[in-house]
């Protein structure tokens, strides 16, 4: 349908339509990309990865966001070229195929919506939704030329459409760039989940708390859990594991400290006013 769209675009002289059917091509890409490292994820850990390959479902948004980048600045000079050197628009041709256009990408977008959601295939969908966007926008542009023979509308819609797709893929990317820095996920606040750790019952404090993303669906934490006792650990763990996994960290390890060892080698007032 992107070949369609392109010749008809070419044919009608329709910028929208045009880059309605880039995206389609980069969208097409973007969904084997998606789909190949959605497979390379769920393959089990290596001596040589022992995490196994959940990041490469991060590296594969990534890789979608840039791209839609670099395909928002071409779409956006050749809009600006076509503002200020007009050209006629066949409206007609331009409306039948931007709305043939929308009901393939809404089914599309439908069936990425349905699956698993994933920064890997959230990034797949950015590109389906900048497509649709893009269908909308051509099929809008086609009216309008058809109705009022206005022609600039072609490329001032183009422009409207980039910067919705710039702003969107912009908020990925962060969220991909924290995941890479290995920062505490969006949806976790550390101090959160160091007051919940420490509020368990039979531990005194905690401390070394990290927390960060080693997948789409995997948070890992690592904390070093002062206990009162050691005969409580077992206890503790259980207890810590399951408030963890509530908050979906799934990947948990914990150290626990016994209370009296950390006293023994504070100074002697410190070790008074902690007792």
């Amino acid at each position: 349908f992107a070949a369609v769209e392109a010749l008809v675009g070419w044919w009608a002289g329709s910028l929208a339509l045009l880059g309605d059917a880039g995206h389609m091509v980069t969208d097409s890409a973007s969904l084997g990309l998606a789909a190949f490292a959605a497979v390379l994820a769920g393959r089990p850990p290596t001596r040589r990865h022992t995490y196994g390959y959940g990041r490469v479902e991060t590296l594969a948004a990534l890789f979608n966001v840039l791209f839609m980048v670099v395909v928002v600045v071409a779409i956006s000079v050749a809009a600006v070229g076509r503002i200020l050197a007009p050209a006629p628009v066949v409206g007609e041709a331009v409306t039948l195929v931007a709305a043939l256009g929308l009901a393939l990408n809404i089914g599309v977008a439908y069936l990425l919506m349905r699956g698993e959601q994933t920064m890997n295939t959230r990034g797949a969908l950015l590109h389906v939704l900048g497509d649709l966007f893009g269908s909308v926008a051509a099929l809008i542009s086609g009216a309008v030329v058809m109705w009022t023979g206005w022609t600039t509308v072609d490329p001032l819609l183009s422009l409207l459409i980039c910067a919705l797709m710039l702003v969107s893929s912009l908020r990925l990317l962060r969220e991909v760039v924290q995941a890479l820095m290995e920062g505490v996920p969006p949806s976790l606040s550390s101090e959160d989940v160091g007051r919940v750790l420490a509020g368990i019952p039979g531990v005194a404090s905690v401390h070394d708390l990290h927390i960060w993303t080693l997948s789409s669906q995997r948070v890992a934490l690592s904390a070093h859990l002062v206990v009162e006792a050691l005969e409580q650990w077992p206890e503790v763990l259980a207890t810590s594991r399951q408030v963890l996994a509530e908050r979906g960290i799934t990947h948990v390890t914990l150290q626990p400290e016994p209370l009296n060892t950390i006293i023994r080698w504070l100074p002697r007032a410190a070790q008074r006013e902690a007792v």
